[in-house]
């Protein structure tokens, strides 16, 4: 039986092991405020007095309940129907672990093939697994496993894709004899032409987002079709918000369709967790990570449910194994489920079209503002950047003054836009959010060219 030592000469080899001379170099990069934090609760207190303490406290929290969020980056202030938590958080949903064992697990091993189904209508694709833990996971697992499917070396994915996706992929493959090479943008978008030119007979996968980290819609049929003529596999990072009046991946032909599956019922929570969806077409069946629910019939002819191609090396040999993903994300991947039951597809197509309109009237209006200009003039959907002559923080302070969080400042991935700002905008927006959006952007960036007049809040 194993266990963990706590002895002063263990803690010494185990922080050399990652190079820390000490506990406190470890943990230097945390402020100093928050390590010597006290909470500073007089002694002696009640049950009832102490409650009423905490809540004081918890109340200094911020969220989007108290503010108006435009902040986005793959993570989005969305609506949640009551019934999403009602449902999720039954007894017999969130006290399950994993379905080891199929003959007592049959409403769990349910409920994921019933996701991996709702998925696959989704994103027009063959093939759903069970979840991974979140979108850049699952792009990441993607590019391994088009590595292992091409026998080829080389992975091309254009800068617009998200940046900490870009970066969990470098990491994944930073042990492999693989080479990753990213490409230039020209108005927010994919140049296919650029794509063209680095495309080669070593290409395993081209990587691409739509809408790509700035919210521009990527012609993602031509790098599909450009993708294919090199024999290269096609990786689609997608919405899902967006497939409600979008092409699905499964349509414009990729090979592999990933994606962030937290705007389908999941909230913010400080980022996580949240769930990846993670598809391909049939051919890449055996090679998918991860694990899949699969329905069969038992001896007396009854439906049954069943986890198959569990290809992890808990499961067959580790140099067969296709990926070291221990679980999947099932609590976050039935919430999505549930959303999307709920909605079905006119219920989609509704949402998708609310939050289009939504954040293009509001770019419409942001643009009538002396100092604010055109990032790019592509399509998008939900979300788009401008140029704002302002210092990233004092525009962002002054806004967290009007209770707005956000914009996203683009500087903080991409350098050479010191005055790039993101905006995300969902059904949560109202009229009312957007006027006072215009109203504190006008005042903080220069003199509105045009007075709007204040509206009440209504949808």
């Amino acid at each position: 039986m194993q266990y963990i030592s706590n002895t002063e000469q263990d803690k010494k080899e185990m922080l050399g092991a990652i190079g820390a001379g000490s506990f406190e170099a470890l943990i230097a990069k945390v402020p100093r405020a928050l390590r010597n934090f006290k909470l500073g609760l007089p002694a002696g207190l009640s049950e009832l007095e102490l409650m009423r303490e905490l809540e004081g406290l918890s109340r200094q929290n911020k969220h989007s309940n108290d503010y108006a969020s435009y902040l986005g980056g793959g993570n989005y202030d969305h609506f949640i129907p009551a019934v999403v938590n009602a449902l999720a958080h039954r007894g017999e949903f969130i006290t399950s672990y994993t379905p080891y064992q199929g003959e007592a697990s049959q409403g769990t091993l349910q409920s994921i093939y019933e996701y991996q189904s709702l998925i696959c209508e989704l994103t027009a694709m063959d093939v759903s697994n069970a979840s991974m833990y979140d979108g850049a996971s699952s792009l990441a697992e993607a590019a391994l496993l088009a590595l292992r499917a091409t026998g080829r070396r080389r992975i091309l994915v254009p800068a617009t894709t998200h940046p900490e996706y870009r970066q969990v992929m470098r990491t994944y493959l930073s042990c492999l004899d693989a080479e990753i090479i990213e490409l230039p943008f020209s108005n927010g978008a994919t140049d296919p032409g650029v794509l063209k030119k680095f495309l080669n007979a070593d290409t395993a996968a081209v990587v691409a987002q739509s809408p790509n980290f700035f919210g521009v819609l990527e012609d993602m049929r031509s790098i599909s079709d450009l993708c294919h003529n090199a024999g290269a596999l096609f990786i689609a990072s997608v919405n899902p918000i967006s497939l409600g009046i979008l092409e699905p991946p499964g349509e414009y032909g990729a090979d592999i369709a990933v994606g962030e599956g937290q705007p389908l019922g999941n909230p913010l929570s400080f980022g996580g967790p949240h769930f990846g969806f993670f598809t391909v077409k049939e051919a890449l069946l055996r090679k998918i990570p991860g694990r899949i629910a699969g329905l069969t019939v038992d001896r007396t002819g009854r439906r049954a449910f069943v986890l198959t191609l569990q290809a992890r090396e808990q499961h067959i040999r580790r140099e067969k194994a296709t990926s070291n993903i221990c679980t999947n994300h099932s609590l976050c991947a039935l919430k999505g489920a549930i959303y999307l039951t709920l909605l079905g597809r006119e219920g989609l197509k509704k949402l998708a079209l609310l939050n289009f309109q939504n954040a293009h009237r509001a770019r419409e209006r942001l643009l009538k503002i002396k100092g604010v200009r055109v990032f790019s003039d592509g399509p998008f959907f939900n979300e788009f950047a401008l140029h704002i002559k302002k210092n990233p923080a004092a525009f962002r302070a002054d806004l967290l003054r009007e209770k707005i969080l956000g914009p996203l400042t683009l500087s903080e991935f991409y350098p050479d836009l010191p005055d790039g700002f993101l905006f995300a905008v969902t059904e949560n927006r109202t009229r009312w959010d957007e006027d006072r959006l215009t109203r504190a952007v006008g005042e903080t960036a220069g003199p509105a060219a045009k007075k709007e007049p204040r509206v009440r809040a209504h949808f």
